[in-house]
């Protein structure tokens, strides 16, 4: 993302994941929000940590005073494993969150489609063991996925966000989901599953939350 960026080499439960870390330019007047964790699209349709949406959510929360940790997923890049429809991400997810985020530190979750999925269930893995400060799902792959619902105490610190003309992940699905939940869904007008036009106003929406 920058010429600060840090390549890591993380240990997983499929072996090593690769990693980039972002963090915010050095202000002694501002001091460090936390560290988000963010995770990318669908693996076997070339979602990777280096995709456009992704790294504009990790920009958002960095230029917002967090340490943003992308990573990819098993069987991605340099990522150890294969593809596990879910499950081992979840846990390569969980991985990262231990290695990078000490327990008690402030942590936020961020995903894209099916790395939006992903961040979902991990919500709901975390939520009773640690406090999440905060959370963002843009394009959740729902249609696709039996994402978790958000738990209510966490609703609050959650950012739904999906484009109205997204034709990978219909609009309606996503708010088939949100609505037993009474989950608010933020819709970006005109707006599609990659954003094409749009990532400004994507990281404007999603520092603005970033910072709240």
């Amino acid at each position: 993302m920058n010429a600060q960026t840090q390549t890591l080499t993380l240990s997983g439960p499929a072996g090593a994941i690769e990693a980039l870390i972002d963090a915010p330019s050095p202000d002694l007047s501002q001091s460090l929000l936390g560290t988000v964790v963010v995770a990318h699209p669908h693996p076997q349709f070339g979602g990777t940590m280096t995709n456009k949406v992704v790294q504009t959510i990790a920009r958002a929360f960095v230029q917002s005073g967090w340490r943003a940790v992308r990573f990819n997923f098993r069987g991605v890049g340099a990522s150890a494993g294969a593809y596990d429809e879910g499950r081992g991400e979840l846990d390569d997810l969980l991985a990262v969150v231990e290695s990078q985020v000490p327990s008690g530190a402030p942590l936020a979750l961020a995903g894209f489609s099916f790395g939006a999925f992903v961040t979902a269930c991990a919500l709901e893995r975390l939520r009773p063991i640690r406090p999440i400060a905060s959370a963002v799902l843009v394009g959740t792959a729902v249609s696709r996925f039996n994402a978790e619902p958000v738990h209510p105490d966490l609703h609050s610190q959650t950012l739904v966000i999906h484009g109205e003309q997204d034709d990978t992940v219909p609009l309606a699905s996503v708010l088939d989901w949100a609505r037993p939940q009474s989950l608010p869904v933020t819709v970006v007008p005109g707006g599609e599953h990659f954003f094409h036009g749009q990532l400004p106003l994507l990281k404007t929406l999603v520092a603005r939350h970033a910072r709240a």
